[in-house]
């Protein structure tokens, strides 16, 4: 007779009508948000034409909108807390959207920076108090399903986004990639007053001004600074020195977030067991993953001599596989359980983000769409897990405070990711003596960013094998004798 012990039992869990429907309506909002932050990328050299500018200078439209949105996610927790998490979400996408008719409105330069800002005050509010209402509306048991749907428009705008915004500027106004934005935004608003329901926990505390700007300062120090100096937009001198002013405004954060009651980004959250393993791995996993927005079509259409739309058709097997993910991931964690599925998936996602460095010209399409297709599959697995698990052990009260910090890491470690991406493919570039970057360059990039994606997968070894088990329905197999 074999000693194996019995594959654990597992209870299939239904998530209620509410529950998917207040899912697919922030999935939504949150879609837009992330499909707008990538088509303007591709449709900055017709702005810079219509402006008049320099398409590098043009760059301060993504810079300003980045900001902004590190300046205000810090207080977006506590504000949902005090005025409702329904009520702030509508009124961030009412926010978001004037901020696109404003933008597709613009006659010059300075009031797009204006219309860029509003836009990333809408952002700020709209990602993680998006997240806390799908997390006050859903039982435990059904927060696998419901993150799978926040996970997917996260994986497909920064990917949809290019092509999207290469089809607008190619063949309408560049002032196209702003106006989509608002029937959107419309239908956003009156679905949440009609079917989202009002959730609010009373603010532990008064708001904290001084976390407010030291919080932000820091992370619009860092962020701006990583993104300018990967992208070589302004002297090094310059990205050095909002490096250095952030992370001097993160240390004296720190010191007084441990001295305040109630600060902004609580830190004291990381001693929660689930969430302290799932923050450190997902920043791990996310920096090298968000570096591939960046890597992938850059490689495509400078290494490769391939369009804009062959570029974008091929990185669109990505978000194919993200799709196919979806009705997937309950069923892999409650099989598997969080703790397998973060190391395992995570060292296989790791290699198929490396692969792409064999990546040549020569390639049979074919075996360039398999790879993204697999990868995005692993990838949008990966991070359902880790935004389920996050949330696992957080008490209700603390639930906003949790998604504030949550989302600061998200976009802190995606900025890293880009930066990374970048620095690493100028240096190769530098240290080959190519004149412009060379598919070895690519390689030695892909290689990497693969390299920070693999280092989060032990990570998920210091939680316990039964991490997360409860929010699956996986039970565990009693052990011999009991």
């Amino acid at each position: 007779m074999s000693d194996t012990p019995p594959a654990p039992p597992t209870t299939r869990i239904r998530t209620t009508p509410r529950t998917r429907l207040t899912a697919v309506i922030v999935a939504c909002a949150l879609f837009m948000q992330n499909l707008d932050s990538t088509m303007i990328a591709t449709a900055l050299p017709t702005m810079a034409e219509a402006f008049g500018y320099d398409p590098v200078r043009m760059n301060v439209a993504l810079t300003s909108y980045l900001l902004s949105l590190a300046v205000f996610i810090p207080a977006s927790g506590w504000i949902a807390d005090r005025y409702g998490a329904r009520n702030v979400f509508r009124a961030a996408i009412v926010v978001f959207t004037l901020g696109s008719i404003l933008c597709g409105r613009s006659q010059s330069l300075e009031f797009l920076i204006f219309a860029r800002i509003l836009q990333g005050i809408g952002g700020a509010m709209m990602v993680p108090v998006g997240r806390l209402l799908l997390l006050r509306t859903a039982a435990k048991t059904e927060l696998v399903a419901a993150m799978a749907w926040l996970t997917t428009p996260a994986l497909l705008g920064p990917v949809l986004g290019p092509p999207i915004g290469g089809f607008i500027v190619t063949y309408l106004d560049w002032r196209w990639t702003f106006n989509i934005n608002i029937p959107i935004g419309v239908l956003g608003f009156v679905l949440v007053t009609m079917f989202i329901e009002d959730v609010r926990e009373p603010p532990r505390g008064a708001f904290d001004v001084r976390g407010l700007i030291l919080s932000g300062t820091a992370l619009a120090g860092v962020m701006f600074g990583l993104e300018t100096l990967g992208r070589g937009i302004t002297p090094p001198g310059v990205s050095e020195g909002m490096i250095a002013t952030g992370l001097i405004a993160g240390v004296l954060y720190a010191w007084h977030a441990r001295r305040h009651p109630a600060p902004l980004l609580d830190f004291t959250l990381m001693r929660l067991p689930c969430f302290g393993v799932a923050f450190t791995a997902m920043m791990l996993f996310r920096t090298g993953i968000g570096a591939i927005p960046f890597l992938l079509p850059l490689m495509l259409q400078v290494g490769f001599g391939k369009s804009a739309i062959e570029s974008g058709l091929i990185t669109f097997a990505s978000s194919a596989g993200a799709l196919l993910m979806k009705p997937a991931a309950q069923t892999a964690l409650r099989m598997f359980g969080f703790r397998n599925t973060l190391v395992w998936n995570g060292l296989f996602s790791g290699i198929m983000l490396a692969t792409c460095a064999a990546f040549r010209p020569t390639w049979p399409a074919a075996a360039i769409y398999a790879i993204l297709l697999v990868g995005g599959f692993l990838r949008s697995l990966q991070f359902t897990a880790y935004n389920t698990l996050a949330y696992g052990d957080v008490p209700r009260a603390r639930m906003s405070s949790a998604t504030s910090l949550y989302t600061a890491g998200q976009q802190l470690a995606a900025t890293i990711g880009v930066s990374a991406g970048a620095v690493s493919l100028e240096l190769a570039r530098v240290f080959s003596g190519h004149v412009e970057a060379e598919p070895a360059d690519f390689s030695v990039a892909w290689l990497v960013v693969g390299g920070l994606t693999l280092a989060a997968a032990p990570v998920a070894l210091l939680m316990p094998r039964t991490a997360g088990d409860d929010l699956t329905g996986r039970q565990t197999a009693p052990k011999a004798g009991e």
